[in-house]
């Protein structure tokens, strides 16, 4: 697996400690909001504003260093995960959030009835249902 700095140099992005740390909480806590890698990397690195994290974020997610997808209905969610085009399975109870390997085929997994036109790239597919914690908890 690369690491971190090489990571960043490969999408052409500058090594900083706000960077590595967010990348670093990503690999941690995948699938977190900005907020929960934010705590992470202040417990990480000590004084950092909230607003550097987010501009990290942002820098990373834009560049396709790190991935940024939001569930209906939650927070933005970032994950270092990406170039696969997996899925994810949500908890309507939690909100805990799993990977979900591509559904059939190649990417972008899924052929559309009609593409209007488009050139297709990747699909977006969340599944929803109840976790296996929360079922327990039904019981």
């Amino acid at each position: 697996m690369i690491n971190s700095a090489d990571l960043l140099k490969s999408y052409g992005l500058s090594v900083t400690a706000q960077r590595l740390a967010v990348i670093d909480a990503l690999t941690q806590s995948p699938h977190a909001t900005a907020d929960e890698v934010f705590v992470v990397v202040k417990a990480h690195i000590g004084s950092i504003s909230r607003q550097s994290v987010y501009n990290a974020l942002n820098t990373l997610s834009d560049q396709g260093a790190i991935r940024r997808f939001q569930p209906a209905g939650s927070a933005a969610r970032f994950e270092n995960r990406v170039g696969d085009n997996h899925h994810h399975v949500v908890c309507r109870k939690c909100g805990v959030t799993e990977d979900v390997d591509c559904a059939v085929g190649y990417a972008p997994c899924l052929q559309p009835s009609n593409d209007h036109g488009f050139i297709i790239d990747e699909a977006e597919v969340v599944y929803w249902g109840i976790c296996p914690s929360c079922q327990e908890e039904e019981k």
